[in-house]
């Protein structure tokens, strides 16, 4: 859920959220550039839990100028492409766009807004981490505190935020869990933010997305119609590729390193979230994953493997990832039901393949699946 800002990126890759870059056709008669090989994984979360092994393969037509940046920000590798005329500065402006963001949200940086209120517990915010939070609560709210941003204390009672996990005790986690409760959290006019009975923020299951979702609308309005944004994993598709057809998202097999299918994906926001690739084994050999039940505090173990969420908004398709995974099969899809402004493809533990009708439309699973159940949600 969280992301934190490192000093030396390269020192260790991040988890949470994979997708492989690879295989990019740069242009016509141009050879083929394949991502190195330390960016071809690039984790979906900040954090490792994913899922879309992006098999990405573009094809420029004549004339057309396609731009690509890679770089390392909110806990992940990002890469930015951008297709058309002045591609190479609109990708640079992003990247900054994204590190400004990162500076503001960052609950490591010490300098960020976000952990000047967690340090203090009253505090002013500029606009955007008003408009950030103010989100973050309308979809704890909506979702019932399955996404909840007052969880960090209990991250952080797992070893979660930093690299010394472990099993915290009972005790440990019902005294982080009195922390815990996005009503705890009171804006007030002017900007100003209260955080009651020692609760503190984590954006991290909404700031991606919701960054993805600023600068896909920042790159709109300077003209571009086709552009696909990587932040880790979560995927902001604008427009088509430049040829017109959808950009091919792979979607990750979560017991092997394979593709259990793709993808079409045009102005689309595409997140999966899952504990397969962001656990620890403890003393007792059990695997805990990242994901945690806000409720109980332990890590999330209901049957689900995946959650992959396909919105027109990044921030809503970011947030409901994590949210949904925590629900369970039942409460994902009870969920969609009720709101149905989104879709989302579920993977279980027993090899099914739960679809919304959207989802079902726009994914294609590969040969060697066929054991695989798939089922379609109405």
């Amino acid at each position: 859920m969280l992301f934190m800002k490192r000093k030396n990126p390269q020192s260790r890759a991040p988890a949470v959220r994979r997708m492989v870059l690879a295989n990019w056709t740069c242009g016509e008669g141009k050879e083929r550039c394949t991502v190195p090989a330390a960016r071809r994984v690039v984790p979906l979360l900040g954090c490792a839990m994913l899922l879309l092994g992006a098999c990405l393969l573009a094809r420029m037509q004549e004339g057309q100028q396609e731009a690509r940046t890679s770089f390392f920000a909110m806990d992940t590798y990002v890469t930015l492409t951008v297709c058309g005329k002045d591609g190479d500065a609109l990708a640079g402006e992003a990247q900054r766009e994204m590190e400004r963001m990162e500076r503001l949200w960052s609950v490591t940086d010490p300098d960020s807004e976000l952990s000047a209120l967690n340090r203090e517990g009253e505090a002013r915010v500029g606009a955007e981490t008003a408009a950030l939070l103010r989100f973050s609560l309308e979809m704890a709210k909506r979702t019932e505190g399955k996404l909840d941003p007052t969880i960090y204390p209990v991250l952080t009672a797992w070893g979660f935020t930093t690299d010394e996990k472990r099993v915290p005790s009972g005790e440990e986690i019902a005294e982080a869990l009195e922390r815990v409760g996005y009503e705890k959290v009171i804006p007030a006019d002017g900007g100003r933010v209260r955080l009651e009975d020692g609760a503190q923020l984590d954006l991290g299951a909404v700031a991606k997305g919701y960054a993805g979702e600023r600068i896909a609308e920042y790159l709109r309005e300077r003209g571009v119609r086709s552009a696909l944004l990587d932040l880790g994993g979560n995927v902001e598709a604008v427009g088509s590729k430049p040829d017109g057809s959808p950009w091919k998202l792979g979607l990750r097999d979560p017991l092997s390193d394979g593709l259990i299918g793709t993808l079409s994906a045009v102005d689309l926001a595409v997140v999966t979230s899952g504990s397969y690739e962001r656990f620890f084994i403890g003393a007792d050999g059990k695997r805990y994953g990242h994901i945690l039940d806000p409720s109980t505090g332990y890590p999330v173990d209901n049957g689900l493997l995946s959650v992959t969420v396909l919105a027109k908004d990044g921030g809503l398709a970011d947030a409901l990832s994590t949210a949904l995974f925590v629900m369970g099969k039942d409460g994902a899809v009870g969920h969609w039901k009720k709101y149905r402004d989104f879709d989302m493809i579920l993977l279980t533990e027993e090899k099914e393949i739960w679809l919304t009708p959207g989802a079902d439309s726009l994914f294609s699973a590969n040969s060697g699946y066929e054991a695989w159940e798939r089922h379609l949600i109405k």
